[in-house]
């Protein structure tokens, strides 16, 4: 059985997050709202695009694509699609799913060349009452991967008329309804104007979720605290890592109430020796932890956490802890993906401040056809190294390749994140 998921909505209008349908007010960053939901236990972001034009559409497809580099929870989106290349702009945005809205109708024949193009796996409908289900339950199955259901007084019917499963919207939350609905066979998630807002634990809502018996995607630890190996203070110190760079930030101490509430909370929660209480990294500075692996080492006395910093980890406002140099011995980083990233941060600089007899910014002088041209004459040079025996030339042509690969990254908006992205969801 697959768990059961909590959908947050961000609503774009004109490339910026406003409240709903209803209410156009700005609500804040949608990067830093993007950002929330994917650190705080929110499974899947659904964004409604609520443009009427072409060009605001175009804002509001290039805001889909920098929240897909974000987050790693999957997006989904809808709105303003009126043709086959407003699905592929959504799927190519990052889109695991678009949402189909069963009111309009051009919606099934669109479903049809869509799904022959895509597959059914990539789209989703959209239905307020079951009129839709009603006029076409016949093709349902065949063209549509899951629904979202708008109104939850409509959840008999449609279970009577499709076997596929659905979100279901909750206009107001009682945890005792949303738990009935969650319980349902074919209910496979539930979103809401509450799920949306800052304040709401989602952690928090699936252990109780969890403990009714629900299976939610939420931290189910393999080794308890008794497992652990304690030191003089019953204590297990916690090294903390930056999921992202693997820089460590911070040392701290966990008891067991703290460990609990860290499973609980998704977000990491300390032993204050000094003050002699538990201490929420974040509650009064906004700097939250929120928990992404915790590992303990082969002594089980100590725990990695991995996380996703909010601001700065340490009190003075550094970043990390550790910036206090002893000594230093230079080394070249050979770590594949630290290379590429400087590289890639060495090009985009060349780009923002150019250097005479720089050869990046002869490229970027030329144009797009020059670097083209490059990269297209590279790419001949690995094929004709590799027929070579010796590894040296093949290596010496795949780093020239890149290079200017990286030089049309730069030149286009795509980096390193988005690419792996792609990969990582093949």
């Amino acid at each position: 059985m697959d768990h059961k998921n909590i959908v947050a909505t961000i609503y774009l209008k004109d490339g910026q997050a406003v409240k709903d349908f209803a209410d156009m007010q700005p609500v804040g960053d949608f990067r830093q709202i993007a950002k929330l939901y994917n650190d705080s236990g929110i499974d899947k972001i659904l964004i409604y695009d609520l443009s009427t034009e072409d060009e605001e559409h175009e804002r509001n497809i290039h805001a889909i694509k920098e929240i897909f580099r974000i987050v790693e929870i999957p997006i989904y989106a809808g709105g303003n699609i009126n043709r086959l290349e407003d699905i592929k702009k959504y799927i190519y945005a990052g889109c695991k799913q678009v949402v189909l809205n069963g009111a309009k109708p051009v919606t099934v024949s669109l479903a049809a060349e869509a799904a022959a193009r895509f597959g059914k796996e990539r789209l989703i409908v959209s239905v307020e009452n079951v009129d839709f289900l009603f006029k076409h339950s016949d093709i349902m199955e065949e063209y549509f991967h899951e629904m979202i259901v708008m109104n939850q007084r409509i959840m008999d019917s449609v279970e009577n008329l499709t076997n596929i499963p659905y979100v279901v919207q909750f206009d107001v939350f009682d945890e005792t309804e949303v738990m009935r609905a969650l319980k349902r066979e074919n209910v496979r998630g539930i979103c809401g104007a509450f799920f949306n807002q800052p304040e709401t634990d989602i952690m928090s809502l699936k252990t109780a979720f969890t403990y009714a018996g629900i299976r939610m995607d939420n931290f189910a630890p393999v080794l308890r605290w008794s497992d652990l190996k304690l030191n003089s203070d019953g204590m297990v110190p916690v090294i903390v890592q930056d999921y992202r760079t693997a820089e460590v930030l911070m040392l701290a101490y966990m008891n067991e109430e703290a460990f609990q509430a860290t499973i609980i909370t998704g977000r990491m929660t300390y032993y204050s020796r000094s003050r002699e209480a538990l201490w929420i990294k974040g509650e009064t500075s906004g700097h939250f932890q929120y928990v992404k692996s915790l590992t303990a080492d082969c002594d089980k006395d100590t725990i990695l956490a991995k996380v996703s910093q909010v601001g700065a980890a340490c009190h003075t406002g550094a970043y990390s802890c550790f910036f206090n140099e002893i000594v230093k011995k230079e080394y070249s980083d050979k770590n594949p993906h630290k290379v590429l990233e400087d590289v890639y941060k060495v090009i985009v600089d060349r780009k923002a401040n150019p250097r005479n007899g720089s050869y990046t910014n002869y490229l970027f002088d030329k144009g797009l056809d020059k670097i083209l041209k490059k990269v297209g004459e590279e790419a001949t040079e690995i094929v004709i190294a590799a027929k070579n025996p010796e590894p040296e030339e093949i290596i010496y042509e795949i780093s020239d390749f890149l290079y200017h690969t990286m030089v049309l990254m730069v030149e286009k908006g795509v980096t390193w994140e988005d690419v792996t992205q792609e990969l990582a969801q093949r």
